[in-house]
């Protein structure tokens, strides 16, 4: 019985720590692992009630953003040079944000109300 209880554990922690390596590396052409997280990333505010959110990260690149409704249906895309952001178009909600900066993208949940 005891036997059973650590092998129930070791599946749940092998495919744990799997599925988190899997959301944060992804394999380049030349087979080695590499980050794709975006340095010090951080968006503001979060929920959103004014219209307009902030993004910034420590690189000063341009960045892509999408937004997607819960359905997977993109709702807005834009291009950002400056850190802020326009969402008056969106109704309130929650959505998923997706920002892509050089190389690296992120994803993170998006509330507007």
């Amino acid at each position: 019985m005891t036997k059973n209880y650590f092998y129930t554990i070791f599946f749940f922690l092998f495919f744990f720590s799997a599925s988190l390596s899997a959301q944060e590396t992804k394999t380049s052409a030349n087979g080695k692992m590499q980050e794709t997280t975006i340095e010090g990333l951080n968006f503001y505010p979060n929920p959103v009630s004014n219209g307009k959110i902030f993004i910034s990260s420590k690189s000063a690149l341009s960045k892509e953003i999408a937004i997607y409704d819960v359905l997977g249906k993109k709702v807005l895309q834009a291009t950002l040079a400056s850190k802020e952001l326009n969402v008056f178009s969106l109704s309130p909600g929650v959505y998923i944000i997706k920002i892509k900066e050089g190389e690296a993208t992120a994803t993170r949940k998006l509330i507007v109300k």
